[in-house]
């Protein structure tokens, strides 16, 4: 028995039924006068940027919204399926700080972001490239994804994030994930980049936002359609009413999407929070962040759509036991309710305000925890093993038989927390978790060794970024 709330049927289809009544009677406004023309050329009623929404609309793009999608990978060996039973660990994103182990922040540098790179390639818990893992404060920040997703690429050759940040840079994303697909028509038969598209809350999609969607939604390349309402200030305070008012913007997000190209997947996501009244800040790390992470996948899996949440995500600023307890309780809460795409999974400080790499291979090592703890036991006769049982009896000992032998490498082993005792811990350092990590990250970043990339592949992704950023 699960102890956390699992809404019945009646509750989700109450949450659905407001958020339909808000999409029917207040509607959403789109701020690009493109994505209000689609609309009405399909036949919904609007009034100056804001749409209307009926039912059957919804419904009917909901039924071209595919259920999981795959996302291929530079490395064909590290495609990635994302909905369903499967789901993706992606890295923490758009901190424009480092914070460093002795608890001093910088502003974060494309070297900084390089370094990232190296961390997702070498990383055995991180399925996906993410994208802005932070953002460099010493180059230019209009071309500034031009310079990262090369990085993505000759860095890392697992699939790849975008950036949706803004119409041009989700082309120039677009471009170069064709210049590895091999074409634009290779791009647009298979999903080759994701994007995550940032509803602003309450009930309103920005221009540079759209324009990203439409751009992507039109070679039918996923979409991560994400709101953060908080609760008392863009949206409700009360819980059940930010459900049902995220839930509007999601869904016509997806409508859109599916509007422009059915068929394009599409995720459903939100990293909702309260507001801390006191200093109005995302409450990211408080326990209704978890439970409405729970809402949220239990809303995508209302629809049959695939769903992203927060992963690792603290209100703390330094990898401590507030980052830990934080995190591990969001994360294992995601993963166990169902979430397919888990963001910030590695890395994430400070409500997004920060990056620190040592809290990078923390987290990891929880991820690596969690993976283990959803292994599932093969119980047959042969693993209950009874003879074995018998033979030993009560008096016996199981430390010397052969099947302790045979099977005690299988029990989970971390990398970084201890289980020394004291006099041995002691001996070795007596160091805790984040000072080993600190340790750990050079060694990690010197196990770096760039993957295989053809040469006139290379060639020209560097050459369309030095064309462009000259065009800019």
């Amino acid at each position: 028995m699960d102890r956390m709330q699992v809404f019945s049927r009646n509750e989700l289809r109450r949450i659905h039924d407001a958020s339909m009544q808000i999409l029917g009677d207040t509607g959403v406004k789109f701020m690009a006068p493109e994505a209000v023309e689609i609309f009405k050329k399909r036949g919904f009623r609007t009034d100056g940027a804001r749409v209307f929404f009926t039912e059957k609309q919804v419904d009917r793009a909901i039924g071209t919204t595919p259920s999981k999608f795959e996302i291929l990978a530079r490395n064909p060996e590290k495609n990635v399926i994302i909905g369903e039973d499967h789901f993706v660990f992606v890295p923490t994103a758009s901190a424009p700080n480092v914070m460093g182990n002795d608890g001093e922040m910088r502003m974060a540098t494309f070297a900084d972001y390089e370094n990232a790179c190296r961390m997702v390639q070498t990383s055995d818990q991180l399925d996906m490239m993410g994208m802005t893992m932070v953002q460099p404060g010493d180059i230019p920040a209009e071309t500034a994804h031009l310079e990262m997703m090369l990085a993505n690429y000759l860095f890392c050759d697992k699939a790849s994030m975008g950036t949706g940040v803004f119409g041009s840079a989700a082309q120039d994303c677009l471009e170069m994930a064709a210049i590895v697909a091999g074409g634009k028509e290779a791009l647009m038969e298979n999903p080759h980049i994701a994007v995550i598209i940032n509803a602003m809350s309450p009930l309103k999609y920005a221009d540079d936002q759209l324009d990203s969607l439409m751009i992507m939604a039109s070679y039918g390349q996923p979409v991560v359609i994400t709101n953060l309402v908080m609760a008392g200030m863009s949206g409700p305070v009360s819980l059940p009413g930010l459900i049902a008012l995220a839930n509007a913007e999601i869904l016509a997000g997806l409508v859109l999407i599916q509007l422009i190209n059915p068929g394009t997947p599409m995720v459903y996501g939100s990293v909702s929070a309260p507001t801390d009244m006191r200093t109005i800040t995302s409450a990211v790390g408080a326990p209704e962040s978890v439970t409405l992470a729970s809402a949220t996948v239990q809303m995508a899996n209302y629809y049959h759509l695939p769903c992203r949440t927060g992963g690792m995500i603290t209100n703390a600023h330094c990898p401590d036991a507030q980052a830990a307890a934080e995190g591990t309780l969001m994360m294992s809460t995601a993963l166990r309710n169902g979430a397919n795409f888990i963001f910030h999974a590695c890395g994430q400080l400070g409500s997004y305000i920060s990056m620190s790499f040592e809290k990078w291979l923390l987290d990891e090592e929880v991820c690596r925890m969690l993976r283990r703890t959803l292994t599932s036991m093969d119980i047959t006769v042969e693993s209950i093993d009874l003879e074995t049982i018998k033979t030993i009896g009560s008096d016996g000992s199981y430390l010397s038989h052969p099947s302790t032998f045979k099977h005690c490498r299988d029990f989970y082993q971390p990398q970084l927390f201890t289980r020394k005792d004291y006099h041995k811990w002691k001996k070795s350092g007596g160091m805790r978790v984040s000072e080993i990590a600190s340790q750990m990250l050079p060694e990690r970043l010197e196990s770096f060794v760039k993957p295989p990339i053809d040469q006139g592949l290379e060639d020209a992704l560097r050459e369309y970024v030095t064309r462009r950023k000259k065009e800019y």
